[in-house]
């Protein structure tokens, strides 16, 4: 697979469809929005219109819950939930996505990039819950890009994007185009003032400039795309090693057979 580098926002923020959408249709890009289902409110028939345009419509949960650390999750912290709890939140969040937008999600961001669920000895990973649920499971905070032959789709490395300018990007974009690599970019707002959670809009130029350069041979598309092209390959990998192990099968009892 050639490098590919899937740009995604979190939350369903009014700045993604405000600001975002009218800059990624300048450049005929498609790119991930992980909705809170709670957040999407007045603007449904927005982010209706977004999906309609070939952006996907990724699920974050219905109420973001984080771990209780966090004082704003205190009373949805994933220490107090259970793996059917954290099921039914997913569960409803796509009912909830479907309705406001006309599709189904088909991939998922971690809310605070935190995977478990319960405290101490009853901690236990909702990961596999995600790999029942969902094509894909995108991380958030972390450092490297993802290596197509390796990477488990359930737990897609985020690599944050806001808060910085291109240059400082730049370097991370190079190890995966070098690589042959995929480059998932997590962010939350988008806007042309620099700030907390903020994408910045010059950055988002340089950046979609860059890789659609001819040089650089980049696949630019959605999360679930490429999830959806590294789970076909996975499953020609699987069928061509099942058949390798067929054809021994066979050519072994041909030996045996001619030896008796």
């Amino acid at each position: 697979m050639r490098a590919a580098v899937s740009l995604s926002f979190d939350d369903a923020r009014e700045s993604q469809l405000d600001v975002g959408i009218p800059l990624f249709a300048q450049g005929a890009t498609h790119v991930t929005f992980y909705l809170t289902a709670n957040n999407i409110g007045v603007r449904a028939g927005d982010w209706r219109k977004a999906a309609a345009a070939g952006h996907e419509m990724g699920n974050h949960t219905t109420t973001h819950p984080c771990s209780g650390n966090f004082r704003w999750s205190r009373t949805r912290a994933l220490e107090d939930h259970t793996l059917d709890r954290i099921r039914g939140e997913m569960l409803e969040a796509n009912r909830i996505i479907a309705a406001a937008t006309g599709v189904t999600p088909t991939t998922f961001a971690y809310p605070c990039g935190q995977k478990f669920v319960g405290r101490g000895a009853g901690v236990t990973s909702y990961v596999p819950v995600v790999h029942e649920l969902f094509q894909a499971g995108r991380g958030w905070l972390d450092e490297a890009p993802n290596d197509p032959a390796f990477v488990d789709r359930a737990q897609i490395l985020g690599y944050a994007m806001h808060d910085m300018d291109f240059a400082e990007l730049k370097p991370a974009v190079n190890e995966a185009v070098a690589g042959g690599q995929w480059l998932v970019l997590a962010g939350h707002d988008i806007g042309d003032t620099p700030g907390h959670q903020v994408t910045r809009v010059s950055m988002l130029r340089e950046l979609l400039e860059d890789l659609r350069r001819p040089s650089r041979g980049v696949w630019v598309d959605t999360v679930s795309h490429v999830a959806e092209h590294i789970s076909r390959e996975e499953r020609r990998g699987a069928a061509a090693r099942g058949g390798a192990v067929r054809g021994g099968a066979v050519r072994s009892g041909a030996v045996r057979g001619g030896a008796d």
